[in-house]
């Protein structure tokens, strides 16, 4: 199973989100999501959140924490991914290559066109709801299934 990142880096009344459009083959194509990506063997979460934000924005992470985690189901696909939100970082962002990093304004997220799952635990995050797991189960597109509690 892969074991992923995924953060949310907040900035006053926005978010920085990728907008995924730039890779050929992309199971995230045409979606808006946070950013971050795979852990390498041998790595913690924590240090794969910090190498993928720095990678994929140039930014330096200062403040995070670990929120949830989410199993994320799609047919025979099965990823675990380490759940973030970045409270502070310091840097200039970069052109990503996965996409088009935009600051979103909160207020506004909930219109980006996104997996149907990351509605509901974006709403946990916003909410400042405490660590929670969830398992979001697809099939292609469609979500059939969220379950509290991996």
């Amino acid at each position: 199973m892969d074991e992923t990142v995924l953060a949310y880096i907040f900035k006053d009344d926005e978010v920085l989100m990728l907008y995924r459009n730039k890779k050929k083959v992309d199971i995230n194509k045409g979606k808006w999501m946070g950013v971050g990506g795979h852990i390498e063997k041998g790595e913690t979460p924590d240090k794969a959140l910090v190498r993928e934000i720095k990678e994929e924005t140039n930014l330096d992470v200062i403040s995070y924490e670990l929120r949830g985690k989410l199993l994320f189901i799609n047919k025979d696909y099965k990823e675990l991914i380490y759940l973030y939100t970045v409270n502070k970082v310091k840097g200039e962002l970069i052109e990503c290559n996965e996409g088009e990093l935009s600051y979103i304004k909160v207020d506004k997220l909930m219109d980006l066109n996104m997996w149907e799952g990351d509605y509901y635990f974006l709403k946990l995050l916003l909410n400042n709801e405490p660590y929670f797991e969830l398992t979001l189960t697809y099939e292609d597109d469609k979500l059939l299934n969220i379950n509290r509690n991996i």
